[in-house]
């Protein structure tokens, strides 16, 4: 491990001198694979610990208000241009504006777990005008989870690293073991996606018997009247 960051740092050496950041920066701007980079960073001791989470949660939360702010001034436009992409895409945007409609700080927690449903949860809120407060707050929570979970995945892969350098020493190896741990971690976090689509769906058939089942009770009573 220490022969990789030897290498990132001859040759890559603003990430040591701005770690922070540059850590930052990411968390805001890219998220994901800066926070698992983080999370591997922490546990080899290169960044400290709690001035890194802390850095990266700030970053993570102005990456919501950032979202929000492009859907309170851009309006619901840029979810519109990503529903004519194709017919699943629209599909959806739909599944997600009624689970909003129904779940709205629920929507925001769960949906920072997935990769596309994120942006198109916050930019909604934005073009809806949800309430700032309760945004932040839910902004807050779902940065929290999100950076919790994946600066302790990263944080593993970086413990497994350092147990895998004392017996594979080509670099190599290492670069490919790397590219399939990202690799598990998008297929792990598609398939939150694909399960929360899912429980929208049940939830949303669920919701139409409900409807039906009220209807038919208001009606019966209507008939005895």
């Amino acid at each position: 491990m220490e022969a990789f960051f030897q290498f990132l740092q001859d040759n890559l050496p603003f990430l040591f001198t701005y770690k922070l950041a540059f850590l930052f920066l990411g968390a805001a701007l890219e998220g994901f694979n800066v926070l698992i980079l983080a999370g591997i960073l922490i546990s080899v001791g290169a960044v400290p610990v709690f001035p890194t989470i802390g850095v990266v949660l700030l970053g993570n939360i102005l990456n919501g208000y950032m979202w929000y702010t492009v859907g309170y001034f851009a309006g619901a436009k840029p979810l519109d241009k990503w529903g004519r992409k194709d017919e699943k895409s629209r599909l959806i945007i739909e599944k997600v504006e009624k689970y909003f409609d129904r779940y709205s700080g629920r929507a925001l927690i769960i949906t920072r777990m997935t990769l596309s449903l994120t942006v198109a949860t916050l930019i909604m809120a934005g073009s809806l005008k949800y309430n700032i407060k309760k945004f932040s707050l839910y902004n807050l929570l779902g940065a929290a989870g999100w950076v919790g979970t994946t600066l302790a995945v990263g944080y593993f892969f970086g413990e497994s690293y350092k147990l895998l350098f004392g017996y594979i020493k080509s670099f190599t190896v290492l670069a490919l073991i790397t590219a399939a741990t990202v690799i598990v971690i998008y297929m792990l976090r598609m398939a939150v996606k694909s399960s929360l689509l899912k429980s929208m769906t049940i939830s949303e058939r669920l919701q139409e018997i409900g409807d039906k089942i009220k209807s038919g009770f208001g009606d019966m009573f209507a008939d005895k009247k």
